[in-house]
């Protein structure tokens, strides 16, 4: 299997500079990532940096937190879709989803579906805050939103994707949608088992180490 293929190379660290963001496109023209994951001050950047290469350029809304108004994550996604992004990463409304208020949740996604039509929408749902019943109700709402995908996480909370996490969004989206595993993919294993689980993305920062890992197993 190659990896490289499900990567979204990643850098969200509010330290990130223009040279940061130049390296990460480089990695990824190398070594062949479906896309890049940035912070939308950068979007123009790394669109510069990666013309004609077939590197998405994926961004964020609503980010880290999800905890700004609808309106507000819809105008930062259509801003970032305008500025070049091919994909966005949005938080959803995490005090709702704990308060169990499925359809704020819902309404959340579809505020940003509706300003983005024609763009790759993924939701995160933070899994780590979450109980088995909060992920699933949080799953539903999203693909009923809108989602293109589902993503686990932001990887600033208190832990990143799981297995069984992966298994429980891919058993409720039941091919509706597909699913970002991210944060906590660091070994050639990992990501082997995120994608036997039904993943069919990773967003990592350690792509790199990813795909050298797995050269090295290879053999080459």
């Amino acid at each position: 299997m190659k990896l490289a293929p499900y990567i979204d190379h990643t850098l969200l660290k509010a330290t990130a500079t223009a040279a940061d963001i130049r390296l990460l496109c480089a990695e990824a023209r190398e070594h062949g990532f479906y896309a890049v994951c940035i912070n939308p001050v950068f979007v123009p950047l790394a669109v510069a940096e990666l013309a004609g290469s077939g590197v998405k350029v994926a961004t964020v809304c609503g980010f880290p937190l999800g905890a700004v108004l609808s309106e507000q994550k819809a105008v930062e996604a259509r801003l970032s879709v305008e500025a070049g992004a091919d994909e966005v990463d949005m938080v959803i409304h995490l005090g709702a989803a704990l308060g169990g208020d499925w359809e704020a949740v819902e309404a959340d996604v579809r505020a940003v579906r509706r300003a983005i039509p024609g763009t790759v929408l993924k939701v995160i749902i933070e899994t780590c805050y979450l109980n088995e019943d909060q992920k699933r109700g949080a799953t539903g709402a999203a693909v009923r939103g809108g989602a293109d995908f589902v993503k686990t996480s932001t990887g600033f909370g208190t832990g990143g994707a799981t297995v069984e996490d992966v298994r429980l969004m891919a058993e409720v989206i039941a091919g509706r949608a597909q699913i970002k595993a991210a944060g906590g993919v660091r070994t050639p294993a990992d990501a082997e088992a995120m994608i036997a689980a039904g993943a069919t993305r990773l967003g990592t920062s350690g792509g790199v180490a990813l795909v050298a890992g797995e050269r090295a197993g290879a053999g080459y």
